[in-house]
Parts: C-alpha cells; structure tokens; sequence
C-alpha cells in the first residue's frame, strides 16, 4: 500500500484549498500516478498562474533595480559634467549647473547648489548663495548632508545680518559632533546682535563640548576678549 503526502497552499490565485497536509492511501502506483494528475488537471491553470505571477514580479524587480541604478548613473555623470564646467568657468556653466541644481531633487542636486553658492560667495552675491543653499536643504534627505548645508546658510545668513534667520538655522543642525561648531557661530551671531552674555553663554558651552583642541582654544580666546 502506498501513501502519498502533499502539501498545498491557499495563497496560490483561484483559493485552491486551506492550507493542510493530506495522507490519502492509494492501492497501487498507478493510482498514485492518476492521483497526481488529477490534481495537476484540477489546479493545473492556478499553478501556472502562480509560477507567471511569480517570475512577472522578479522580472519587474529586476527591471527597476536595473532603471535606479541606470538613473543613478546618469544622474552622476550629469552632475560631474556641470561641476567640471562650474570650475573651469566656461561660459554658461553656472546657468547649466542652476538648471541641474533645481532639477535633481537627489543628494546630488544639494552638492550642485553647496558648489554654487560657494562661487556666488566668492562674488560676493550672497543673495543668491541662501538662495542655493536653502534649495539644497529640500533636495537633501542626509541629516550630515542637512547639518553641512545649514551651517553654511547660517554663516551667509550672519554675512547678511539676519540674524534671528541665522539662529534659527542653527536650531536644524543636529548630531554631537555639530555641537561645538554650533556653538562657536552662535556666540558669534549673538555678539554681532550686542548679546555679550549670550555669546560668552554658547562660547563657554562649546569648550565644555567635544570641541577639538584649537577650536576650543579659540572660544577661550573669543570669551577672554569679551572683558576687554
């Protein structure tokens, strides 16, 4: 007497049965084999279905690894074409390099406009150096990214006098070890507000903080000349 086991499950299409184990006990093998293909005749288009389902959804998979990468490429060659042309100083590359900052919203768009608005700064036009950089802070989605853009703005910000606009910049830096270095443009956009106290406050902070030797020497240094 022979047994045969199957298993099936009820997620394949058309709710071929409950998921259970079957023991059904056949004579001879040919019942065996006629069992088999009844079930194959029974469920046979389901199977099919499933398996088309099934490598439908790896090809598509695939297919869209494939294109992200493809548009990764891209997206990179474009960007080293406009900086390359950015830093030569052909003629229209800052128009070329403006158009890719805006329209790759990619971390790749954020390094275009931190490229930009330093050649702005560099002219002195520094309007449209925040102008770039706050672009840059809705293309980017890395918080380092986010805290590097912000503390540029913020300084531009301070060149500009707008200084309530700079400290609030400052509040979206986040991280430890931004901390010092927060800490230091802050004394400094509090004292150019006359807010002697405050800076000698976000000076003395910044040497309790993990701020590096020299950076840590300077705010000593920033904090004594307060009392001169």
């Amino acid at each position: 007497m022979l047994r045969i086991y199957a298993h099936f499950w009820a997620n394949l299409p058309g709710n071929i049965i409950q998921e259970k184990d079957c023991v059904e006990i056949y004579e001879n093998e040919n019942e065996q084999v006629d069992a088999i293909k009844r079930f194959f005749v029974e469920n046979g288009k389901a199977l099919a279905v499933g398996v088309i389902l099934g490598v439908g959804a790896l090809v598509g998979w695939r297919y869209w690894t494939s294109h992200q990468a493809d548009s990764a490429r891209e997206t990179s060659q474009s960007y080293e074409t406009a900086i390359t042309a950015l830093n030569s100083g052909k003629p229209d590359a800052i128009a070329a390099a403006e158009k890719f900052a805006a329209e790759s919203k990619t971390s790749y768009g954020a390094f275009a406009s931190l490229e930009l608005a330093q050649q702005f700064v560099d002219k002195g036009e520094l309007d449209k150096a925040e102008k770039q950089l706050q672009q840059g802070l809705t293309a980017a989605s890395d918080d380092n990214l986010k805290s590097v853009i912000n503390m540029r703005l913020a300084r531009v910000q301070l060149q500009l006098k707008q200084q309530d606009a700079a400290l609030k910049t400052l509040d979206g830096i986040k991280g430890e070890g931004w901390t010092a270095i927060v800490a230091d443009l802050r004394g400094e956009i509090l004292l150019s507000k006359g807010d002697k106290q405050g800076a000698r406050t976000a000076w003395e902070a910044g040497v309790k903080s993990d701020a590096s030797p020299a950076l840590s020497e300077m705010m000593r240094m920033k904090i004594n000349n307060l009392s001169i």
